[in-house]
């Protein structure tokens, strides 16, 4: 009788343990405060804390993961925010009555870094479906604006 109450015992101070030294370290601390901003989608954020969480112990996997996933993530962001800034410069050109020769081939050479630039993005399974998709979005109209630039 005694052993059908020692080991679930054992077991459940383990797991408590675990808790309390989870919560109380400080790397793991950093962690979770990483894995916070990483979910409302403060990228920089949850990178800065992730970085600070494994700077203090390297075998925190869970600051590797987030801090990983925050860079691929402000990749991500920085795509769009390039994209959305040659955007505004080829509608700045494009309201003029005549492009010239030098603006089409302004235009050409923003589309084209564009595209270059979509193909190193590498989603992983947790980047946010949002900004994969408005990426995607962008670099489809970047394909789309190229071929009528070229023809």
């Amino acid at each position: 009788m005694k052993s059908k109450f020692f080991f679930p015992s054992i077991a459940l101070g383990l797991v408590l343990f675990m808790g309390v030294y989870f919560l109380l370290n400080p790397s793991y601390q950093k962690s979770i405060e990483a894995k916070y901003y990483f979910e409302i989608g403060e990228y920089e954020e949850a990178y800065k804390y992730a970085n600070e969480a494994f700077s203090m112990d390297v075998y925190n996997r869970m600051a590797s993961t987030i801090m990983a996933q925050s860079k691929t993530s402000l990749k991500y962001v920085a795509y769009i925010k390039e994209a959305k800034q040659y955007l505004l410069e080829i509608n700045e050109i494009a309201s003029h009555e005549t492009i010239s020769k030098a603006e089409r081939a302004k235009i050409k050479l923003m589309s084209e870094i564009m595209l270059d630039s979509y193909v190193k993005l590498a989603p992983s399974i947790i980047t946010d479906t949002k900004l994969v998709q408005e990426a995607k979005k962008y670099h489809d109209d970047f394909k789309i604006l190229l071929e009528k630039v070229t023809q």
